[in-house]
């Protein structure tokens, strides 16, 4: 396992992180059991990152992680999780209620990386006059140690990040084989303010481990598809032949502190770490895959 620094906060974290939303069953059916068993398993493995959230399996995926971490293994991880759920206004009193809860469920007294979840689906002014003030007063209380901000839309998450406020920042497949529009200005101005950086769905909402999502729409498939043509060169002989580079892909951006790896089985946890190995790509493969679609437009816009 491979570890770095997470940007200005100076805690060391694993490359590979452990993402909570197919811990909270929000992409089908899930044991208890084996969700205990992946959590453990991940923390053997040397994996001490883990992201979730409260929207995720309605509050779910915090409820089963908090109890995975009892027993000592709390202070094992740097736990991450995010307010508010989407579908609530992030004012004021909606984030101290939010953060309240989602301690409650994680059984823990205080969250390492506090995120503003889906930031697109509120206003500017209404997350600087309230919600970034009701984290800094959790933040003084002791309860958040440092905040992140999330969202797909990049020119969003570069405003949030301009203000100096957030210690992270989480983009969402939108650096992977086949979009890497935050290559463009995200990871620079991540790099150039120390801002560490989580990039999630590097399998493209499942696209490239031939399981899309189905809730994505068929324009989207249909470009996809295309893509992942021209992107036959990289594909392993065995199945699913795509997860592998698109893993390393990901895990050999050296400015890209954490990538997620969102799972509810031991298997694929296993394998994932397994490329959390200090080797990205093959350098020509790096530069074939860089030259496909530099000049697309997001896949997910």
């Amino acid at each position: 396992m491979e570890y770095t620094t997470f940007g200005r906060t100076g805690l060391k974290v694993s490359r590979l992180g452990l993402g909570g939303a197919p811990i909270g069953g929000d992409f089908g059916p899930t044991d208890e059991a084996e969700i205990e068993r992946v959590i453990h398993e991940a923390i053997d493995l040397g994996i001490n990152f883990i992201d979730t959230a409260p929207l995720y399996g309605s509050g779910k995926s915090e409820e089963r992680i908090g109890k995975a971490l009892t027993g000592g293994k709390r202070d094992q991880v740097v736990l991450a999780t995010k307010a508010v759920r989407s579908d609530q206004t992030y004012d004021y009193a909606n984030t101290i209620r939010s953060v309240e809860q989602s301690l409650l469920r994680l059984r823990t007294d205080r969250i390492d990386l506090l995120q503003l979840h889906d930031i697109e689906r509120q206003s500017y002014e209404l997350v600087l006059g309230e919600t970034i003030p009701a984290l800094q007063r959790l933040q003084a209380d002791g309860k958040i140690r440092y905040l992140g901000v999330t969202t797909y839309d990049l020119p969003l998450l570069m405003r949030y990040m301009e203000t100096d406020v957030f210690d992270s920042a989480q983009f969402y497949a939108r650096y992977m084989l086949l979009d890497y529009s935050a290559a463009i200005a995200v990871i620079p101005l991540a790099k150039k303010k120390n801002i560490a950086l989580i990039n999630g769905s590097v399998l493209g909402m499942g696209l490239l481990a031939d399981t899309p999502a189905k809730f994505l729409r068929d324009d989207v498939r249909q470009e996809a598809a295309l893509r992942m043509e021209k992107l036959a060169f990289l594909r392993r002989a065995e199945p699913n032949g795509l997860v592998e580079p698109a893993m390393r892909f990901s895990l050999g951006q050296p400015d890209i502190q954490v990538t997620l790896t969102g799972t509810a089985s031991l298997t694929s946890l296993k394998a994932n770490a397994s490329y959390c190995d200090g080797k990205g790509l093959d350098a020509e493969d790096q530069r074939r895959v860089m030259a496909l679609f530099a000049d697309s437009k997001s896949l997910f816009s």
